[in-house]
């Protein structure tokens, strides 16, 4: 491992390799090119300190390209220890973007990893799951007053940021960038149900078609890997504790039943239920020799590890990624990636096409805070819906397509209560 201006980066040999990754994923972000060449001309963020923890991926990489060309003085560290891409690292200190990141990372280096990216005494934070949010206002509370507001790209990371405005601890405003529809919509149902079939059948060479698919949750990510799953000619299983979902996948035709009905079912486990312990010691006694065990969740507390762990006699790495527990009974079970966010563990994360419209809701939302510093407060709040608007304009025109408009006389009707006028 080599140093580059005092950051941890692998051999600065991969970032040739890695900048031509990044342009790639370019030729699929148009939304984001357009507010880049924008932010070129206008210079909003110049002079700004921003802090980025997420997953440095390519996609991420043009976000960060666009920040930086709008004068922003950019820090990014990763948000999960297993979904670094070395190469694109390597690539964005190259491009003059300090990046803290490197593939199967321990605990200590990640959080020492996040405490640099403090260092950079953000104004902006941009999160993916709450780390700095979280490390910022456990630990380095003496810097909290210099941050102007941030944005939040997950669910995990929302319902985290909720809780402390609920408490009344939040020290500056956020935007929930996961809650556009230009973003959940795309990002969480397509891309994630893409991403998480491809890291799975990377890490595997499984055939889906007539396995038994078990989904652990159906909020926007386990629709969408639902119905990829049923797409490629899997049997799926539904779990849910809300009851409006469970109606919901029941009617969009997938099996619901508890998950220790479905634990003696499935051949493979997705868990995408933001929660800790889905799955735990009852379902691994009943689980069939041969299960498989995959998390797209933010966190790795969705399967209760340490349990599996303590239940096994045995562990084995019997392919990357897949790491094999032998039960006292025989059977064995497979977890996937550690019990980390799959998709990036043993894939490439998202399409760029869907990080287009969420990369581009980051951006714009960070300089609505810039604009609005002053009206802001210390909320959780969700993306203004003109930026929504804005971004699927932009991702439409650039997929040339056109839609209708309301005449003067449509509109004047629908802001009427007289039925008829």
């Amino acid at each position: 491992m080599t140093q580059s201006n005092n950051y941890d980066i692998k051999d600065p040999a991969l970032a040739p390799g890695g900048r031509q990754r990044i342009e790639w994923a370019a030729r699929e972000m148009p939304v984001l090119k357009s507010i880049r060449e924008r932010f070129k001309k206008e210079q909003p963020f110049k002079g700004v300190r921003i802090s980025g923890c997420l997953h440095i991926t390519t996609e991420t990489a043009n976000l960060g390209l666009t920040l930086k060309e709008g004068g922003a003085q950019l820090v990014l560290c990763a948000s999960n220890p297993l979904s670094t891409q070395d190469d694109v690292a390597a690539a964005l200190v190259d491009y003059g973007i300090p990046t803290n990141a490197i593939k199967g990372e321990d605990s200590e280096t990640y959080y020492k990893h996040v405490g640099t990216a403090i260092d950079n005494r953000p104004q902006l934070t941009v999160d993916d799951g709450a780390d700095l949010v979280a490390t910022l206002h456990s630990s380095r509370q003496e810097l909290i007053k210099e941050v102007i507001g941030g944005t939040e790209e997950t669910t995990t990371g929302v319902i985290r940021l909720r809780s402390l405005e609920k408490n009344g601890e939040l020290k500056y405003p956020i935007i929930a960038v996961n809650d556009a529809q230009t973003k959940y919509l795309f990002d969480n149902r397509y891309g994630t149900g893409q991403s998480t079939i491809d890291g799975i059948t990377r890490a595997t060479n499984i055939l889906w078609a007539g396995k038994k698919v078990v989904v652990c949750g159906y909020g926007w990510c386990g629709r969408g890997v639902a119905m990829r799953a049923k797409g490629l000619g899997a049997h799926v299983i539904v779990t849910e504790v809300e009851p409006v979902r469970a109606l919901e996948a029941a009617m969009d035709g997938f099996q619901v039943m508890t998950l220790l009905e479905a634990a003696g079912q499935g051949d493979i486990f997705i868990t995408l239920a933001g929660n800790k312990h889905v799955i735990d010691g009852a379902h691994f006694n009943v689980m069939k020799d041969g299960a498989i065990l995959a998390n797209s969740g933010h966190f790795n507390v969705e399967i209760n590890i340490p349990l599996l762990e303590s239940m096994s006699v045995k562990r084995r790495m019997v392919r990357p990624f897949v790491e094999e527990y032998a039960m006292k009974d025989g059977r064995r079970i497979n977890l996937l990636g550690d019990g980390r966010l799959i998709n990036l563990a043993a894939a490439e994360g998202h399409p760029a096409s869907v990080m287009d419209m969420s990369f581009a809701n980051q951006a714009l939302c960070l300089e609505y805070m810039l604009k609005n510093r002053d009206k802001l407060q210390r909320r959780v709040y969700s993306v203004p819906a003109e930026i929504d608007k804005q971004i699927a304009a932009l991702k439409l025109a650039s997929m040339d397509i056109r839609i209708d408009t309301l005449t003067d006389e449509q509109i004047n009707y629908l802001a009427s209560w007289q039925e008829g006028t």
